[in-house]
C-alpha cells in the first residue's frame, strides 16, 4: 500500500477475496461492505473485517434501512447500524435513496420514490434521524430508476439538491444508475449530470449493467438493469473521466456483486478508476 492521502480507487469487499487482500496487501486505496453483512455479532466474517480493517480505510454501505418507507424506516435496522460504524470507524456511510419495507415486510428490492414534496419531507425526517444516531453525516445515492411516477413535482436531481441543504447530508454519486436510468428513461445523461448538485457529493460508484433490449428492432426500447455483475461500461468509463474533470479526484468505487470475478480481474478495473483519478491530480499540478 501507499502513504497517498489523495482521493483513491476502492473496491468491494467479497469474501472469495479475503485471504487474498489478507496475504498479498495489494496497493488499493480501500474496501466497501455492506453493512447488513456485519450486523451479527462475530464470527469469521468479523474476524476477516477486523484484519482487512487493520490494514485499509472502509467505507460502509447500506441496502437494507429503507430510508424512504413511508410507514418508518425498518424498526432496530438504525441501532444495528450504529452498532457496525461504531465498531469498523468507517470513513464515510452511505444509503440508498430508496425504500424496501412496508408494513413489516421486506421486499429484498431497492424500490422508488415520486419525487415530491411531502416525500421529500418524508427521507429528510429519516436522515436527520439517522444522522443524530450515528452521530456523523451520511452519503444518499441516486438510485437506478425505470419508470416515472405521474405528478412528481421537481427532477431527480432538484430533489437530491434539495434533500442535501435540509437534511446537511452528502451524496453518493452513482454513475452507472445514471446511465441505467438516462437508457430507461430517455433523458441525456451529459444533461443530468450537469443538473446535478456536485457541491454535495462525496464518493462516487461505478458498476456494469446487463442490456436487456438493446433497442435495435424498429420501435424497439433500449432497457438496462443495473446488475453490478460484469465490467464498467465504457459510456460509464467516459462519464467518470468528465466528472473527475469537472470536480477534481474524488473517492471511486468498482461495485461487482454478482458473479464475482477472480480478484486480478477487479483490480483492473480499480486500477482503471485510479489512473483517472491520478492523471487529473497530475493535470491540476501542472496547471497549478
Amino acid at each position: 500500500m501507499t502513504a497517498d492521502r489523495s482521493p483513491r480507487a476502492g473496491a468491494g469487499l467479497k469474501p472469495e477475496h479475503q485471504r487474498h487482500i489478507l496475504d498479498a496487501q495489494p496497493d488499493i486505496g480501500w474496501f466497501e461492505v455492506h453493512a447488513e453483512n456485519y450486523m451479527g455479532a462475530g464470527g469469521p466474517p468479523h474476524s476477516f473485517l477486523e484484519r482487512i480493517r487493520a490494514l485499509y480505510p472502509l467505507s460502509l454501505h447500506g441496502v437494507g434501512l429503507s430510508i424512504g418507507s413511508a410507514g418508518g424506516m425498518t424498526p432496530g435496522h438504525l441501532d444495528r447500524l450504529k452498532t457496525v460504524a461504531d465498531r469498523y470507524e468507517p470513513f464515510v456511510v452511505s444509503e440508498h435513496l430508496a425504500w424496501s419495507t412496508h408494513e413489516g415486510v421486506f421486499l429484498n428490492d431497492l424500490l422508488p420514490l415520486p419525487y415530491d414534496e411531502a416525500t421529500l419531507a418524508l427521507v429528510a425526517r429519516h436522515v436527520d434521524e439517522v444522522q443524530s444516531v450515528l452521530g456523523r453525516r451520511i452519503l444518499i445515492e441516486n438510485p437506478s430508476t425505470y419508470l416515472r411516477f405521474e405528478g412528481e413535482e421537481v427532477a431527480e436531481t432538484e430533489f437530491l439538491r434539495a434533500l442535501a441543504r435540509q437534511s446537511g447530508c452528502g451524496l453518493l454519486l452513482d454513475l452507472n444508475n445514471v446511465v441505467v436510468s438516462a437508457a430507461n428513461l430517455g433523458f441525456d445523461p451529459a444533461a443530468y449530470l450537469a443538473a446535478f448538485p456536485v457541491e454535495h457529493v462525496g464518493e462516487i460508484h461505478l458498476a456494469g449493467h446487463a442490456v436487456l433490449h438493446d433497442g435495435a428492432a424498429p420501435g424497439g426500447e433500449r432497457l438496462l438493469v443495473d446488475t453490478h455483475d460484469r465490467a464498467v461500461s465504457d459510456e460509464v468509463w467516459d462519464l467518470h473521466r468528465d466528472v473527475i474533470g469537472r470536480l477534481g479526484p474524488l473517492p471511486t468505487l468498482i461495485e461487482w456483486d454478482v458473479d464475482v470475478p477472480a480478484w486480478p480481474v477487479l483490480e483492473a478495473e480499480v486500477a482503471r478508476a485510479q489512473s483517472v483519478l491520478r492523471q487529473d491530480g497530475v493535470s491540476r499540478a501542472r496547471a497549478a
